[in-house]
């Protein structure tokens, strides 16, 4: 197998595609779509966004210090494709996509209610890195749709059909391959937890639209 060296790239696939909703006081509120994201710490509990600096919603969120995190599922994918080509000096993106505001209770800036979790940001620090600014935000709230709360009530995210984004394509998650921890996991627990992961791929997926 050959292999070749190229010069270097952001080329760290797949990633996650979220929606980033954000807004001043008095104004329309934003969406901007952004695969440069991701959790940076567990406690506090803190995550991270990448953002060009002349994006309309960076100087919003630069200003507000606030944003949120919306997770994407293959209903929003146009919506979330759209918003990332789009610019809100220009648009009303809530508008233009049908999607709905949802208030928050920590932040002013409201999430999407289609989306199957909405994660409360405030940031706590910007770091200047060169083309985009990397906006560090310690997670205030988190809202769940309860459609993916069973009746033990664990909350099953995967269900929801989520999103990554690879090499300039959108993707829906596909087939589990194992749960944290299955390689060190005893053969008979192996074999007990491959035969619920089947039970439950056969089990009829909710959609939330």
């Amino acid at each position: 197998m050959a292999k070749q060296h190229w010069k270097p790239g952001n080329m760290l696939y797949p990633l996650p595609v979220v929606m980033v909703s954000c807004k001043r006081e008095g104004e329309r509120p934003n969406i901007i779509t952004a695969a440069w994201a991701g959790t940076i710490c567990s406690d506090p509990v803190m995550l991270s966004v990448s953002i060009r600096k002349e994006r309309y919603s960076h100087a919003i969120i630069q200003e507000t210090g606030e944003f949120v995190v919306n997770l994407v599922t293959k209903e929003l994918a146009y919506a979330t494709d759209f918003c990332g080509v789009r610019s809100g000096r220009d648009v009303d993106k809530f508008r233009e996509m049908n999607l709905t505001e949802l208030a928050m209770e920590h932040v002013a800036a409201p999430g999407i209610a289609e989306s199957p979790l909405n994660l409360e940001c405030r940031v706590t620090e910007i770091k200047e890195l060169g083309s985009h600014d990397m906006f560090l935000a310690k997670v205030e709230g988190v809202t769940i749709d309860d459609t993916y709360m069973d009746e033990t009530g664990r909350f099953h995210l995967n269900n929801a059909g989520l999103v990554t984004y690879s090499h300039g394509e959108y993707f829906e998650l596909g087939r589990r391959l194992g749960k944290f921890g299955y390689s060190v996991k005893k053969p008979l627990e192996r074999k007990t937890a491959a035969k619920k992961s089947g039970g439950t791929r056969k089990r009829k997926r909710k959609c939330y639209r």
